[in-house]
This record gives structure tokens, sequence and C-alpha cells, in this order.
């Protein structure tokens, strides 16, 4: 289950630790497309009706929920691959800090699960997965928005996609949106 490594944590790390940074952890959430909603405690969504997704995301989890700066960030996730990811899969990753594009990156998937004891093929099945995640301890103000594709090889299948977008407030108001805006 250690393929959630290389989406989720990117994605969660980079999204939830911007719920609490130095200028204070009070929390809105903003509505969502429950429809979208990944299933657990996360303000993470599908980016589109994950029907067709070699991936069936089961549940995200955080803890703590919502996240602390500074604090490790943990996250538990289960799911079950319909098909084997081999070589050649990757993901499109893609970081906004309101308008401006900061990170626009494709991954592939192969190299970065080795980082987590893992090797290509990803057999097919039930797979968990727990990621311990350093949060920092200060976040700029603004909105935050992450969004990361994973695909097959040669973008034939997706894999799932994932995006989550969170916004700082100066004076202790964070906003986390679920879903691209």
């Amino acid at each position: 289950m250690k393929l959630f490594t290389l989406l989720t944590s990117t994605l969660l790390a980079t999204a939830v630790s911007a719920r609490s940074s130095i200028f204070g952890s009070s929390i809105n959430v903003a509505p969502y497309d429950d429809a979208l909603k990944v299933p657990g405690e996360s303000p993470l969504q599908f980016c589109e009706d994950p029907k067709d997704n070699i991936l069936e995301l089961k549940s995200v989890d955080l803890d703590p929920n919502p996240p602390l700066p500074g604090k490790n960030l943990t996250i538990k996730a289960t799911g079950t691959l319909s098909q084997n990811v081999t070589a050649g899969a990757a993901v499109h990753l893609q970081i906004k800090y309101g308008l401006i594009t900061i990170i626009k990156q494709t991954l592939d998937l192969c190299d970065n699960v080795e980082k987590v004891d893992m090797k290509c093929p990803i057999e097919k099945g039930d797979i968990t997965f727990e990621k311990e995640v350093e949060l920092p301890k200060q976040i700029p103000p603004g909105k935050y928005t992450v969004f990361a594709d994973a695909k097959t090889k040669d973008d034939e299948d997706v894999i799932t996609c994932l995006t989550a977008t969170v916004e700082f407030k100066v004076g202790g108001n964070v906003i986390v949106h679920q879903g691209l805006k």
C-alpha cells in the first residue's frame, strides 16, 4: 500500500500542513461536493468520479485532524488495486500558491516507490498504508491548491486523481476547500 506514499503523503503533507500556521489554527471548512470526497477524515477529493480508477480508495484518515504545525501527521489509507501497476506509471503533480504554479512535475511512480521499500510491479489486491510526515512550523498565508494525477504507462488508465485546496488567512483563520477551485 505504499503506493499511497507518493500520492497521499505528497498531496496531504503539502495541502494539510497549511491548515495550521503561525497565524493560528482556526479552521472553517468550505462547502464542497460530497460525491467526490475521499472517504475518511481528510481534506481530499477525487478530481472526478473515481468509478474507473485502478485504485479504489476505501479511506484516508489523518491524525491529528486537523494537523498541528511543527508536529508529525500520520496518514492512514486503505484501498484496492484492480490491476498491477507496472513500470512507466507516473504521477503528474501540480501545486499552486494562489494563481502561481510553484511546482509542476511528472514523477516516475516506480522510481519513487523504491524509496518506501516497494518495487514495481505493484500487485493488484487489497492494500493498506500508514505514513508519518513532519509538518512545517510556518506556512505563508495564501491559497494553496494541490493536484496529483497518477496514471499507468503512456497515460492509458487513471490509477487515481486527488486534489485539495487550503487557504491561510492572516489573523488565525484557515479555510479548507475540497476540490479544484
